[in-house]
């Protein structure tokens, strides 16, 4: 087991969280990413976003765009920055075979989950999803109100 100390910073960078309201998650897949030295710093400081983001499959080849990670002024001063750039991400030729052969189906789509670090290296985690209609958006959200008003419910029984 792994111990955390009390103020260590937590492993996550980004998260989307639009993407467990607009889609249904069928697929989650753990991929590295390719990364330039500015960017590195730019996300140990928490300056990366996965908003309005995705994955493009080409060439037997991942990559991410429509992230952006804006570069800090004092990492470069002899590069310049491109905050939402294309980058690659590392997959298994097998795991991309995968998301290719969904992806080609009808409603399927690859797109990115969350930004977090993993001993020393970013790690992208992407996911095979199916978009959801409004009544799905409408039948989640009354769900987790359900879900709240029971706790309430139940931690006022327990008083």
């Amino acid at each position: 087991m792994s111990k955390k100390k009390p103020g260590a910073p937590s492993a996550t960078i980004a998260l989307n969280k639009k993407a467990k309201h607009e889609y249904h998650i069928e697929d989650r897949f753990e991929a590295g990413l390719s990364l330039l030295g500015w960017e590195v710093k730019s996300l140990r400081a928490g300056k990366g976003q996965l908003t309005d983001a995705y994955v493009l499959l080409k060439g037997g080849e991942a990559w991410l765009l429509g992230s952006h990670m804006t570069p800090l002024i004092t990492a470069s001063t002899h590069v310049i920055a491109d905050p939402t750039r294309t980058r690659k991400l590392l997959l298994h030729a097998k795991e991309i075979a995968r998301i290719v052969g969904k992806v080609n189906q009808a409603g399927y789509t690859c797109i990115p989950l969350a930004l977090y670090w993993k001993k020393n290296k970013v790690k992208c985690e992407i996911a095979l999803v199916k978009g959801k209609k409004l009544f799905d958006k409408r039948a989640t959200e009354k769900e987790r109100d359900w879900n709240r008003q029971k706790q309430r419910i139940l931690r006022d029984t327990n008083l």
